[in-house]
Protein backbone atom coordinates (compact mmCIF):
# COMPACT_ATOMS: atom_id res chain seq x y z
CA UNK A 1 0.00 0.00 0.00
CA UNK A 2 0.98 3.42 -0.70
CA UNK A 3 1.80 5.60 1.73
CA UNK A 4 0.37 8.97 1.54
CA UNK A 5 1.51 12.12 0.75
CA UNK A 6 2.14 14.87 3.37
CA UNK A 7 2.71 18.28 2.84
CA UNK A 8 6.37 19.05 4.68
CA UNK A 9 6.01 20.61 8.37
CA UNK A 10 6.90 24.41 7.15
CA UNK A 11 5.44 28.16 7.42
CA UNK A 12 6.66 28.23 3.70
CA UNK A 13 4.11 29.21 1.19
CA UNK A 14 4.98 26.02 -0.97
CA UNK A 15 3.61 26.54 -4.46
CA UNK A 16 3.82 23.06 -5.12
CA UNK A 17 1.33 22.25 -2.28
CA UNK A 18 -1.08 25.50 -3.54
CA UNK A 19 -4.38 24.99 -5.45
CA UNK A 20 -4.82 27.86 -8.01
CA UNK A 21 -7.75 29.73 -6.70
CA UNK A 22 -5.24 30.15 -3.55
CA UNK A 23 -2.28 31.08 -5.85
CA UNK A 24 -4.53 33.93 -7.21
CA UNK A 25 -5.28 35.36 -4.09
CA UNK A 26 -2.23 35.22 -2.74
CA UNK A 27 -0.32 37.01 -6.14
CA UNK A 28 -3.05 39.77 -5.56
CA UNK A 29 -0.94 40.79 -2.63
CA UNK A 30 2.08 40.05 -3.63
CA UNK A 31 2.99 39.22 -7.13
CA UNK A 32 6.63 37.66 -6.14
CA UNK A 33 8.02 34.13 -6.29
CA UNK A 34 11.27 32.86 -4.84
CA UNK A 35 12.90 30.38 -6.59
CA UNK A 36 15.62 27.88 -4.96
CA UNK A 37 18.31 26.85 -7.80
CA UNK A 38 20.65 24.13 -5.89
CA UNK A 39 23.57 21.97 -7.28
CA UNK A 40 23.94 18.08 -7.18
CA UNK A 41 26.95 18.25 -7.21
CA UNK A 42 30.07 16.86 -3.93
CA UNK A 43 31.06 19.26 -1.70
CA UNK A 44 33.76 16.11 -0.26
CA UNK A 45 32.97 12.81 1.46
CA UNK A 46 31.37 14.76 4.75
CA UNK A 47 28.92 16.68 2.92
CA UNK A 48 25.53 15.39 0.96
CA UNK A 49 25.85 15.83 -2.81
CA UNK A 50 22.67 17.83 -2.41
CA UNK A 51 24.50 20.55 0.36
CA UNK A 52 23.98 23.67 -1.49
CA UNK A 53 20.20 23.09 -2.48
CA UNK A 54 19.36 22.34 1.10
CA UNK A 55 21.00 25.52 2.03
CA UNK A 56 19.39 27.36 -0.48
CA UNK A 57 15.89 26.02 -0.09
CA UNK A 58 16.33 26.86 3.88
CA UNK A 59 16.55 29.89 3.45
CA UNK A 60 13.69 30.25 0.32
CA UNK A 61 11.47 28.66 2.92
CA UNK A 62 12.16 30.99 5.99
CA UNK A 63 11.72 33.93 3.66
CA UNK A 64 8.58 32.49 2.27
CA UNK A 65 7.56 31.76 5.54
CA UNK A 66 8.18 35.56 7.18
CA UNK A 67 6.89 37.59 4.28
CA UNK A 68 4.51 35.40 3.26
CA UNK A 69 6.17 35.02 -0.54
CA UNK A 70 5.33 32.10 -2.84
CA UNK A 71 8.29 29.91 -3.23
CA UNK A 72 8.46 27.57 -5.74
CA UNK A 73 9.26 23.95 -6.67
CA UNK A 74 13.60 23.61 -6.26
CA UNK A 75 15.69 23.66 -9.29
CA UNK A 76 17.69 20.82 -8.12
CA UNK A 77 20.16 20.95 -11.03
CA UNK A 78 22.96 23.77 -11.20
CA UNK A 79 26.32 24.20 -13.06
CA UNK A 80 28.87 22.15 -12.21
CA UNK A 81 32.41 22.68 -11.44
CA UNK A 82 34.75 20.27 -13.79
CA UNK A 83 36.54 18.24 -11.30
CA UNK A 84 39.70 15.77 -11.82
CA UNK A 85 38.23 12.62 -11.17
CA UNK A 86 34.08 11.95 -11.44
CA UNK A 87 32.01 11.84 -7.82
CA UNK A 88 29.71 9.08 -7.71
CA UNK A 89 26.21 10.63 -8.06
CA UNK A 90 27.01 14.19 -9.39
CA UNK A 91 24.95 15.21 -11.92
CA UNK A 92 25.19 18.56 -13.60
CA UNK A 93 23.81 20.63 -16.61
CA UNK A 94 25.29 22.91 -19.24
CA UNK A 95 25.58 26.87 -18.59
CA UNK A 96 23.25 27.23 -21.34
CA UNK A 97 20.69 24.19 -20.36
CA UNK A 98 20.30 25.78 -16.51
CA UNK A 99 19.82 29.83 -18.82
CA UNK A 100 16.68 28.14 -20.70
CA UNK A 101 15.07 26.10 -18.08
CA UNK A 102 15.10 29.55 -16.25
CA UNK A 103 13.82 31.65 -19.40
CA UNK A 104 11.13 29.24 -19.86
CA UNK A 105 10.18 28.50 -16.50
CA UNK A 106 9.57 32.25 -15.68
CA UNK A 107 8.19 32.98 -18.68
CA UNK A 108 5.51 30.44 -17.62
CA UNK A 109 4.98 32.10 -14.00
CA UNK A 110 4.97 35.31 -15.81
CA UNK A 111 2.44 34.63 -18.06
CA UNK A 112 -0.01 34.27 -15.12
CA UNK A 113 0.68 37.09 -13.39
CA UNK A 114 4.17 36.54 -11.33
CA UNK A 115 5.91 40.21 -11.72
CA UNK A 116 9.26 39.59 -9.93
CA UNK A 117 11.39 36.48 -9.06
CA UNK A 118 14.02 35.74 -6.78
CA UNK A 119 16.34 33.31 -7.48
CA UNK A 120 18.14 31.85 -4.88
CA UNK A 121 21.89 30.00 -4.75
CA UNK A 122 24.42 28.77 -2.53
CA UNK A 123 26.76 27.91 -5.63
CA UNK A 124 29.34 30.75 -6.85
CA UNK A 125 30.43 28.94 -9.60
CA UNK A 126 30.66 31.46 -12.34
CA UNK A 127 29.19 29.65 -15.21
CA UNK A 128 26.44 29.00 -12.90
CA UNK A 129 25.51 32.42 -11.69
CA UNK A 130 26.06 33.54 -15.19
CA UNK A 131 23.28 31.54 -16.21
CA UNK A 132 21.20 33.11 -13.24
CA UNK A 133 21.98 36.35 -13.93
CA UNK A 134 20.97 36.76 -17.89
CA UNK A 135 17.51 35.34 -17.48
CA UNK A 136 15.56 37.39 -19.26
CA UNK A 137 11.55 38.20 -18.71
CA UNK A 138 9.35 40.88 -20.51
CA UNK A 139 8.40 42.83 -17.97
CA UNK A 140 8.71 41.57 -14.92
CA UNK A 141 12.08 41.86 -12.46
CA UNK A 142 14.46 39.24 -11.86
CA UNK A 143 17.22 39.31 -8.75
CA UNK A 144 19.13 36.85 -7.90
CA UNK A 145 20.65 36.21 -4.37
CA UNK A 146 24.37 34.78 -4.18
CA UNK A 147 24.48 33.61 -0.07
CA UNK A 148 28.12 33.38 -0.82
CA UNK A 149 28.48 36.67 -2.37
CA UNK A 150 27.64 38.35 1.85
CA UNK A 151 31.16 38.54 3.78
CA UNK A 152 31.37 35.72 6.32
CA UNK A 153 35.06 35.94 6.52
CA UNK A 154 35.24 37.43 9.98
CA UNK A 155 33.29 34.49 10.93
CA UNK A 156 36.03 31.67 9.97
CA UNK A 157 39.26 31.02 11.48
CA UNK A 158 41.08 28.61 8.92
CA UNK A 159 40.46 30.06 5.87
CA UNK A 160 40.02 34.07 4.24
CA UNK A 161 36.87 33.72 2.34
CA UNK A 162 33.94 30.88 0.87
CA UNK A 163 35.51 27.60 -0.89
CA UNK A 164 34.07 24.46 -1.66
CA UNK A 165 33.21 22.30 1.06
CA UNK A 166 34.85 24.49 2.99
CA UNK A 167 34.47 25.60 6.58
CA UNK A 168 31.17 27.97 6.20
CA UNK A 169 28.94 25.11 3.71
CA UNK A 170 30.36 22.45 6.67
CA UNK A 171 29.15 24.87 9.36
CA UNK A 172 26.03 26.23 7.67
CA UNK A 173 25.15 21.91 7.45
CA UNK A 174 26.27 21.47 11.16
CA UNK A 175 23.55 23.80 12.03
CA UNK A 176 21.01 23.20 9.20
CA UNK A 177 21.33 19.62 9.46
CA UNK A 178 23.71 18.10 11.76
CA UNK A 179 22.44 14.33 10.80
CA UNK A 180 23.39 14.96 7.07
CA UNK A 181 27.19 15.68 8.39
CA UNK A 182 30.18 13.10 8.59
CA UNK A 183 32.55 15.25 10.05
CA UNK A 184 35.14 12.38 10.79
CA UNK A 185 35.38 12.10 7.04
CA UNK A 186 36.19 16.06 6.71
CA UNK A 187 39.94 16.00 4.92
CA UNK A 188 40.94 20.04 4.68
CA UNK A 189 42.99 21.44 1.41
CA UNK A 190 43.47 24.44 1.25
CA UNK A 191 44.18 26.55 -2.20
CA UNK A 192 46.06 29.99 -2.44
CA UNK A 193 43.45 32.79 -3.83
CA UNK A 194 44.52 32.94 -7.43
CA UNK A 195 43.99 29.08 -7.52
CA UNK A 196 40.81 29.47 -6.48
CA UNK A 197 39.73 32.33 -8.53
CA UNK A 198 40.55 29.76 -11.63
CA UNK A 199 38.49 27.08 -9.84
CA UNK A 200 34.86 28.95 -9.79
CA UNK A 201 35.66 30.07 -13.31
CA UNK A 202 35.88 26.54 -14.21
CA UNK A 203 40.25 27.03 -15.87
CA UNK A 204 41.32 24.48 -12.86
CA UNK A 205 40.37 21.33 -11.92
CA UNK A 206 40.33 19.78 -8.02
CA UNK A 207 43.52 18.83 -7.71
CA UNK A 208 43.96 14.87 -6.68
CA UNK A 209 45.78 15.71 -3.45
CA UNK A 210 41.96 16.73 -2.63
CA UNK A 211 39.24 14.47 -1.54
CA UNK A 212 36.89 16.76 -2.80
CA UNK A 213 36.34 20.00 -0.57
CA UNK A 214 38.54 22.59 -0.71
CA UNK A 215 39.07 24.22 2.77
CA UNK A 216 39.27 23.94 6.35
CA UNK A 217 35.82 21.69 7.04
CA UNK A 218 37.59 20.31 10.05
CA UNK A 219 37.05 23.91 12.27
CA UNK A 220 33.81 23.81 11.17
CA UNK A 221 30.53 24.21 14.22
CA UNK A 222 26.73 24.41 14.39
CA UNK A 223 27.62 27.30 16.65
CA UNK A 224 29.50 29.01 13.65
CA UNK A 225 26.96 28.14 11.17
CA UNK A 226 23.93 29.80 13.16
CA UNK A 227 26.31 32.77 13.23
CA UNK A 228 26.34 32.78 9.67
CA UNK A 229 22.71 31.77 8.34
CA UNK A 230 21.73 34.34 11.12
CA UNK A 231 23.75 37.17 9.26
CA UNK A 232 22.41 35.66 5.75
CA UNK A 233 18.86 35.54 6.72
CA UNK A 234 19.50 39.91 7.77
CA UNK A 235 21.19 40.54 4.46
CA UNK A 236 19.06 39.10 2.40
CA UNK A 237 15.84 40.47 4.17
CA UNK A 238 17.35 43.94 4.37
CA UNK A 239 18.40 44.16 0.57
CA UNK A 240 15.82 42.14 -0.94
CA UNK A 241 12.24 42.07 0.93
CA UNK A 242 12.62 45.05 3.06
CA UNK A 243 14.29 47.69 0.90
CA UNK A 244 11.92 48.05 -2.52
CA UNK A 245 13.98 47.40 -5.62
CA UNK A 246 15.58 50.24 -7.72
CA UNK A 247 13.32 51.17 -10.89
CA UNK A 248 14.44 49.67 -14.03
Amino acid sequence: MTAPLHVPATGAQLLKYTAPGIVAEILARDPRLIIPVGTCEQHGPHLPLGCATIIAEQLSDDLSDTYKVLRAPTVEYGVNVVTAREAVGNSSVRRKTLHRMLNDLLASWEGCGFREFILITAHDHDPHQDALSTVITREARVRVVDLYAIRLDDLLEGQPEHMHGDEADTSLMLYLAPELVRMEWAQDFMMSREQLRRYRRGYLRVPKESAGSIGRPSLATAEKGRAMYERIRQRVSERIFLTPAPEE
